[in-house]
């Protein structure tokens, strides 16, 4: 059986629900709270986004090293894939 620190990789994306109440169709990525390369652990805050005047923290879905693939400012739509986490 898998425990928290077995999980290793996974994308993280922008979750729709952000959106349940959000009348603009898109958000912008706020910055990175890891850099690129750095190690996290699952359920560490790594980025913050903002959709309309609310800021939400998004979260490692599991162990290993941060791949960032968008930019801080970015422009986001639910479900965009903002970065992943690979093998340590």
């Amino acid at each position: 059986m898998a425990t928290e620190t077995d999980i290793v990789g996974a994308d993280i994306k922008v979750d729709e629900a952000l959106w349940r109440s959000s009348i603009l169709p898109e958000g912008v990525l706020d910055g990175w709270l890891a850099q690129d390369g750095a190690e996290v652990v699952m359920g560490q805050s790594v980025a913050v986004v903002r959709i309309e005047d609310a800021q939400h923290d998004l979260v490692a879905p599991a162990v290993g090293r941060l791949q960032i693939l968008t930019r801080p400012n970015a422009v986001i739509e639910p479900g965009t894939l903002i970065g992943r986490i690979v093998s340590a």
